[in-house]
């Protein structure tokens, strides 16, 4: 009810022989209703430890985790392709987004168009970071997506060192511990924000390398065809989405002419046109290209 995003972005889970560590499988992580409930719960959590640790003790350095309100122009992107689909799409708001949202697609009856346009909008955001509260004016600690006030991460201690600070807030602020000099100076704590925030981010892209790699290796002695959808047209071609793997990439389509005003190209000779979010059957397999041989996973249309 306050406006919170039920965001998406292509998870893929691989399936490994335990023997040569190569990838037997690969396809979309499945969320289950189980998983949304141990969500909201650890949602809970991290809130109402931001609030005990900002009211309790660490009013100037308290360890919190804030997401700024996107601009205007950083949702063009998605209210021009709802439009091509139309769909209406009002960004006023995070709740009058996350209302578009859920009706996006409802009547059409097409989940999965759904699905594509919390792809985009989740593209749209800023990332969210860390910071010391005595660095930032509180109006500004909300947590746009989680539509929150105040928001912190202290359910994952054993996988985030992010946790394990506010842990240890969260312990001083109960009496267990007394607070060490390095959780009370805000600028201490800022520092270790920013290796935080550079950390996280050079975690994403490592996990996006990995599952490339892994990816790249499955469809080698693989060449596969499958269903995708449109989601973005340029100049020389498509980008399409393979619900089935996860798979995002172009497809070149030499000679096709893109039409000037709509994401819309059409064929040589008239007889075939692809347009935003439309379903097409692609081929997925790896090709050798330039003088070093590097492989690279190329999809084309059938």
């Amino acid at each position: 009810d306050l406006g919170a995003l039920t965001l998406a972005s292509p998870e893929v889970k691989f399936e490994i022989d335990t023997e040569t560590h190569d990838p037997l499988d690969v396809g979309m992580y499945k969320t289950r209703e189980t998983n949304k409930m141990v969500e909201e719960m650890m949602l809970l959590a991290n809130e109402t430890v931001a609030t005990c640790i900002f009211e309790k003790g660490f009013s100037r350095s308290a360890l919190l985790r804030r997401h700024p309100v996107p601009t205007q122009t950083m949702f063009e992107p998605l209210i021009k392709a709802c439009k091509a689909a139309g769909i209406d799409m009002d960004v006023t708001t995070s709740k009058s987004l996350a209302d578009s949202l859920d009706a996006a697609g409802v009547k059409d009856k097409d989940s999965y168009l759904n699905t594509l346009i919390r792809f985009m909008a989740t593209r749209c955001m800023t990332q969210a970071e860390y910071f010391s509260s005595g660095e930032v004016a509180q109006s500004q600690f909300n947590h746009y997506g989680l539509a929150m006030p105040i928001y912190t991460h202290f359910t994952s201690p054993i996988r985030r060192y992010a946790d394990v600070v506010v842990h240890r807030m969260l312990g001083a602020c109960i009496g267990l511990e007394a607070p060490s000099e390095q959780l009370c100076e805000s600028s201490l704590v800022t520092e270790q924000c920013e290796v935080l925030n550079v950390r996280h981010r050079n975690a994403q892209m490592a996990g996006r390398a990995s599952a490339e790699l892994y990816t790249l290796v499955f469809f080698r002695d693989r060449p596969s065809e499958d269903s995708a959808r449109v989601v973005k047209v340029r100049e020389k071609g498509v980008i399409v989405f393979i619900p089935k793997y996860g798979i995002e990439g172009p497809i070149k389509l030499e000679s096709w002419t893109k039409a000037a005003e709509k994401p819309k190209m059409t064929s040589p000779d008239g007889s075939k046109t692809l347009h935003l979010f439309d379903k097409v059957q692609v081929r997925i397999e790896v090709q050798q290209e330039g003088q070093s041989r590097q492989e690279h996973l190329v999809l084309s249309l059938v």
